[in-house]
């Protein structure tokens, strides 16, 4: 099979089209579909259904795409553990962590990190959602829920404690509460519905206030980012479960109903096991452990 060919296949599937693989490759959309006519000759198989909204791979190629993500996904591995130097980390890093964590915690500590190691070149990636290290989506992660596949090496980072906070703006015009019932007659802040959530129970203070003997609150926000209920707390638009890493530096947020906590969420550093002799990532990792060492996180 010949790999120039596996190449241009194998970006054109990533962007669904012949121009935007050319974009990528920095080829006309003719040279790209040609590649790809050359290509399905040779295999005698159909790759692409042509659309005039785009291509969609036929079941060959899909089989084909899977194998060559595969191939492409260890290539990129092995050019990042290649390009390590022997004396000291560098090339690329990239991190994935929950926008809230990424943008409270992990953010103002990149500065430090590569004042360190000024040859690393680093990209956060804030996503919810969970990307596959496996494929190569990120290199490491920074997670609040376990990993579940076997190739993937873990390192508990940190505990995070969660509890009720308002701002102090919002408990002068509606009242502080005291205790859980209290809170039915409270404006709450939640985290909206999502198929994939940050963590497991991850609106356990609205399971907790309605479960007693009166009706489930209703005057309730949902949100599906915790930075973004964290900013609507500051603003005083209610009272949210946030993890204490993200309130306790900010004067104006008021914990309340003090002995009322929420789920404890562990923390972990994530990285594949093919990467485990990277510098670069043992260099981050140690990092983040003397991190939070020294932090309220």
């Amino acid at each position: 099979m010949d790999w120039d060919k596996l190449r241009v296949f194998h970006a054109v599937a990533e962007a669904g089209s012949f121009t935007h693989a050319g974009e990528t490759l920095n080829l006309s959309q003719s040279a790209v579909s040609r590649q790809i006519g050359h290509l399905e000759e040779n295999l005698k198989v159909p790759l692409f259904h042509r659309h005039a909204r785009g291509l969609i791979l036929t079941e060959q190629g899909e089989i084909l795409y899977n194998t060559a993500r595969d191939v492409f996904a260890k290539l990129a591995t092995t050019e990042a553990l290649l390009s390590e130097g022997k004396d000291s980390p560098k090339g690329p890093l990239r991190l994935t962590t929950t926008v809230a964590l990424g943008s409270n915690w992990v953010s103002p500590r990149i500065g430090a990190f590569l004042e360190l190691y000024p040859e690393i070149t680093l990209s956060l990636i804030l996503n919810d959602s969970e990307l596959d290290l496996s494929m190569r989506q990120a290199d490491v992660a920074i997670r609040l829920t376990p990993p579940r596949q076997p190739d993937l090496i873990q390192r508990h980072l940190k505990t995070i404690k969660f509890h009720l906070y308002a701002s102090a703006g919002y408990l002068v015009r509606h009242g502080v509460p005291k205790t859980t019932a209290d809170l039915r007659d409270h404006r709450l802040v939640i985290y909206g519905e999502t198929a994939h959530p940050p963590f497991p129970n991850v609106n356990w203070l609205m399971d907790t206030v309605a479960a007693g003997p009166r009706h489930r609150p209703q005057n309730v926000v949902r949100v599906n980012n915790f930075f973004a209920i964290f900013r609507a707390v500051q603003t005083g638009v209610g009272i949210a479960a946030l993890p204490d890493y993200m309130a306790n530096n900010d004067l104006d947020l008021v914990r309340v109903v003090p002995d009322m906590e929420g789920p404890q969420v562990p923390a972990y550093f994530v990285y594949p096991e093919e990467l485990r002799h990277s510098k670069r990532i043992t260099v981050l990792r140690d990092f983040l452990i003397q991190e939070v060492a020294k932090s309220q996180f």
